[in-house]
């Protein structure tokens, strides 16, 4: 990992020459002066005692001042300062989500990795992102927006160098952009290439906890407020007797449950969570680790016991400290950038667990689904609007909190609510799970057009069906006719997919700890063909994948809502040999398989990784010129599909029914248009041809039935409210149905 970058400041304020910056909805921001650009500092400047050798100790005043200008409390101190008082801070409404606002602006987006991204020979990921010949070739698919991942620095200190991230970059420790990804300027300079060609760029913030850098390392040392970001708490030296030893060349060690018993009898902390997220036996049984001694800012040492929902390595943000700390990092975080840099949308990593709680006795503490959280991402949601931008989220909760965070919060949600149930409909030929999801999230009161409906991404197809499996489990569901608790059925559905995407089935894909399975989605689909063998597949098993990966884009972005798909989807990409990434893989995280580097553009052709050193995947595709060159490819058919959904608004309609077809394969959506019109998706989860009936109450009879890719009319509605459709395997249509004059109003 590249050293900590220590750039010097850029003065806030007006660059000289009078201009204003455009405006957000018109290109980019609404017409902001410069002085509304704050600049994050970054600045290393040693006021203290020099004197040899310099220590990283807290009673080094030098070291200390050093990690307080790499804090990202520290910047986010100066950035509300310049922002303080600014009466453009009040040009756009806040108080509640526009999810339809968010969809307009970005309806399609290529969700990046920037570790897996092949660049040119000194090209930089930014400035790769941010080349007009990708965003060219974007127009001619139809993808409208980027978001960049994580991208800015991450990992943590000690000491005074730099350790690497040990989560993909979600443990970030600085405004800064790491170098790995480019510069300020490149970044800067993606968003305005991206807006010349009608998009927006996506940016991460992390309110759920940082990384361990300065922040943390100055909390260690009960520095000023730096505790105060902190779910920490401090063991007094008499009861360090309590803690464990911290193993040799390393700064913390998760607690045991016994030892996370004993400390919560001691009432130090409040103990058990619902549940341990990454759980693995003699790595992390509990979401509590201990630090080593630390000495502090007055020569005195100190041992911590901190939250961690994820990682050691990833402390909690406490949001209800009385320093507030913790919220003006985050804060200023999102504000750097929104302002600074130039991003147009925030996703919110993991935003559902900002709030804990003791619980009654002997019951774990309350610490998802809390109301602690839905204020949180209130306030970043409201901030973020405030400045004129969007944020969603990625809260893989039950539906009731989603419907909850999603009422003032963010104004979009990532899709954990259907992701699992169609990659289980495609598994085992059957939509019935799928159409079940669907119809629970309408009962729930769930808006289709507010998800973020996605192909793969940089995590596991996760399936802990949550919402079935806790707030749900005792609640009663119907599948294939037998009648299961809401627990059982989510496992039924897990273990479903567990045999039929891994092992025998697809030895290349893998399970992931207890979340879900490592894969792509090119190597879920040849799972469920029967694909055993991915060094002997045929030009027929591609384009058997190719076709059923179509339908996938097709189920995503046939429905409201944004869509969203990544490099892997693009070039169906294969999942990595174990071998090629031990390293990565012997901890546990099997994600590294599904995260091959790929080269969208043909960059780099003669490179066998990224990078950041990421192997380079095997390509079923091929890249995004020789596909647009080619009408039958994965590509040019996704173009055709893409045009069908935008030029019929089917983003940002309104799904009303889900019902029941005449086949077990066969999904039927029912959607609602802005402008009232009824459109209808028709699609084939199977690989026979079928030919079905559509049936429901909202199909005025007497309607004509128009397929939007031809705008022939293929059919008519029946007295009962249906019309009889034919699909190829792995098919779909897109069809709006229009009443004609006399015919009855749709109910």
């Amino acid at each position: 990992m590249a050293p900590i970058p220590v750039p010097g400041v850029e003065t806030p304020g007006d660059d000289g020459d009078g201009a204003t910056e455009l405006n957000f909805d018109e290109q980019f921001y609404p017409a902001r002066p410069r002085s509304l650009r704050p600049r994050a500092r970054r600045k290393l400047t040693f006021t203290g005692d020099l004197t040899p050798p310099l220590q990283p100790v807290g009673t080094n005043k030098a070291y200390v001042e050093w990690l307080v200008n790499q804090s990202m409390l520290g910047d986010a101190t100066m950035m509300a300062r310049q922002l303080a008082g600014q009466s453009s801070m009040w040009n756009n409404p806040y108080a509640h989500p526009n999810p339809r606002r968010a969809v307009e602006t970005a309806p399609v987006w290529f969700t990046a990795y920037p570790l897996s991204l092949i660049t040119g020979r000194g090209q930089s990921f930014l400035s790769a992102l941010g080349s007009d010949d990708l965003w060219q070739a974007f127009e001619r698919i139809g993808i409208k927006a980027v978001h960049t991942g994580p991208v800015k620095m991450a990992g943590g200190i000690t000491g005074w160098e730099p350790t690497p991230s040990i989560d993909g970059h979600f443990d970030r420790i600085a405004m800064a952009m790491d170098p790995l990804f480019g510069t300020e300027d490149e970044f800067r300079a993606m968003c305005e290439n991206a807006a010349r060609h009608g998009g927006t760029i996506i940016d991460d913030i992390v309110p759920g906890h940082t990384g361990k850098g300065a922040d943390f390392r100055l909390a260690e040392m009960n520095y000023r407020d730096y505790p105060g970001i902190y779910h920490m708490v401090e063991i007094p030296e008499h009861d360090w007797g309590l803690l464990p030893d911290v193993p040799e060349g390393q700064d913390s060690v998760n607690l045991d449950a016994e030892t996370e018993r004993r400390l919560q009898e001691a009432g130090y902390i409040i103990g058990q969570l619902q549940r341990v997220i990454f759980y693995e036996p003699g790595v992390k049984e509990t979401n509590w680790s201990a630090t080593a001694p630390v000495t502090d800012t007055k020569g005195g040492r100190r041992r911590w016991v901190y939250l961690h929902y994820f990682k050691a390595g990833q402390p909690s943000i406490n949001w209800l400290d009385p320093t507030f700390a913790g919220m003006r990092l985050v804060m200023g975080d999102a504000l750097h950038s929104l302002l600074d840099l130039g991003s147009g949308g925030l996703r919110l990593d993991a935003n559902g667990f900002l709030g804990v709680e003791r619980s009654a006795e002997e019951s774990p503490a309350w610490s998802e689904g809390h109301p602690l959280s839905e204020a949180a991402n209130q306030l970043i949601g409201s901030m973020v609007r405030k400045v004129g931008g969007f944020t969603f989220q990625e809260l893989n909760l039950t539906m009731d909190a989603i419907k909850a965070t999603s009422e003032a919060g963010p104004d979009l949600s990532y899709d954990f609510v259907t992701r699992p149930a169609y990659h289980h409909a495609l598994a085992t030929g059957d939509t019935e799970f799928l159409r079940l999801v669907l119809r629970e999230g309408i009962r729930t009161g769930i808006d289709q057009a507010s998800l973020v409906h996605a192909l793969q991404n940089h995590d596991e197809l996760t399936y802990e069906l949550v919402h079935f499996a806790t707030t749900h489990s005792e609640d009663v569901y119907t599948l294939g006719g037998v009648e299961m608790a809401g627990a059982d059925l989510a496992e039924h559905v897990r273990e479903t997919l567990r045999r039929r995407l891994t092992g025998e089935a697809g030895p290349y894909n893998a399970v992931f700890t207890q979340n879900g399975i490592a894969c792509t989605t090119a190597s879920v689909i040849t799972a469920a063909l029967g694909i055993t063998d991915l060094e002997a597949m045929s030009a027929e098993d591609v384009e058997r994948v190719r076709s059923a990966h179509l339908l996938l884009a097709k189920y995503n972005a046939w429905q409201p809502g944004v869509f969203a798909l990544s490099g892997w989807d693009l070039c169906g990409a294969l999942p990595l040999p174990r071998d090629q990434v031990k390293s990565l893989v012997r901890t546990g995280d099997t994600r590294w398989l599904e995260r091959g580097a790929h080269d969208l553009m043909g960059w780099n052709p003669d490179t066998h990784q990224s990078a950041s050193g990421m192997p380079r995947a095997t390509s079923l595709y091929g890249t995004l010129p020789e596909q647009l060159s080619d009408p039958r490819s994965f590509v040019s058919r996704l173009a055709e599909l893409l045009a069908v959904r935008e030029s019929a608004g089917i983003a940002t309609g309104t799904l009303l029914d889900v019902p029941d077809g005449s086949h077990a394969a066969m999904l039927v959506l029912v959607n609602r248009l802005a402008d009232g019109t009824l459109q209808v998706t028709v699609l084939n989860f199977g690989e026979e041809e079928l030919r079905g009936t559509v049936m429901s109450q909202a199909l005025p009879a007497g309607s004509r039935v128009v397929d939007l890719s031809t705008d022939e009319v293929v059919a008519h509605v029946d007295e009962l409210g249906s019309f009889r459709v034919s699909l190829g395997p792995f098919g779909g249509l897109a069809l709006v149905v229009h009443e004609d004059a006399g015919a009855p109003a749709a109910g």
